[in-house]
Parts: C-alpha cells; structure tokens; sequence
C-alpha cells in the first residue's frame, strides 16, 4: 500500500508527494532516528518522528516545525556517506531518471526520482502559506 502526503483546498489538490510505501516513509524515519537521533525516537525531530503515518494529517502550524526538522535532517544527510538501496522500485527509479548517490541525503527520494526532503519541505511550506493541512492518503 503506497503513502501519499498531499495538501486540497477544498476539491483541489494543490500538491503532493508519492512516497512509495509505508514501509518505504518508515525506513526514511528509521534512518533518521538511527543517524540524528541516536535511536532515541522523536528526541529532536518529534514532529515528523512521532506523528504516526495513518494519523491522518499535520496542520499548519506542525508544518513550520516539520520544515524546520526537514531542513535540519537535509543538512546532517549531506554530511554522511550513503547507504544501500534496498528497494527494487527505488533502484529502477534511480536508473530511469539517472540519480547520483553520493551521500545520505540522495538516498531518498519520492518515486519520480525527486528528493524527498525537498518535496516535504516544499510541502511544509505550502500548507503554511494557504493554511491548509498536509493530509497523509
């Protein structure tokens, strides 16, 4: 079953993100708690480490906090050395559209190929600019 964070206003969808699975968004938050949290869950990303992935939604203001822990978790990705692919999707994906994996922070990306940190951080701040929530489907 695939995630897809979007944000509507009212019957249009103004953006979203197609994760791939919810395995896939919890491997993205297993890593972050094992790289920047030292295994402690939600110890200084609780927004997007805490929130669980069938909730439903992050409002406004969350998302300026999401942002911020996006931003932080995209500046600690770049510093660390990549890891293995482990997923066939991601590794065709990677092939197709020509993606270099140098470090941490390639390694995830949505599946068209696109960061994933930055389509969430893009994400956060649309819902903060429309005041509008970043629904989880």
């Amino acid at each position: 079953m695939g995630l897809y964070l979007c944000i509507f206003d009212g019957d249009q969808e103004l953006d979203g993100v197609e994760i791939g699975s919810y395995a896939d968004f919890g491997a993205f938050r297993d890593c972050v708690v094992r790289e920047l949290e030292g295994g402690i869950a939600g110890s200084k990303f609780p927004t997007l480490i805490l929130h669980s992935d069938s909730d439903g939604q992050w409002s406004p203001s969350e998302a300026r906090e999401l942002e911020k822990e996006l931003q932080s978790i995209g500046e600690e990705f770049r510093r660390r050395p990549r890891i293995p692919i482990n997923s066939e999707w991601q590794r065709q994906v990677a092939k197709t559209v020509g993606l270099r994996i140098d470090t941490l922070y390639d390694c995830f990306f949505d599946v068209d190929g696109e960061s994933l940190l930055e389509r969430l951080i893009n994400l956060a701040r649309l819902s903060q600019r429309r005041g509008l929530y970043i629904l989880f489907q």
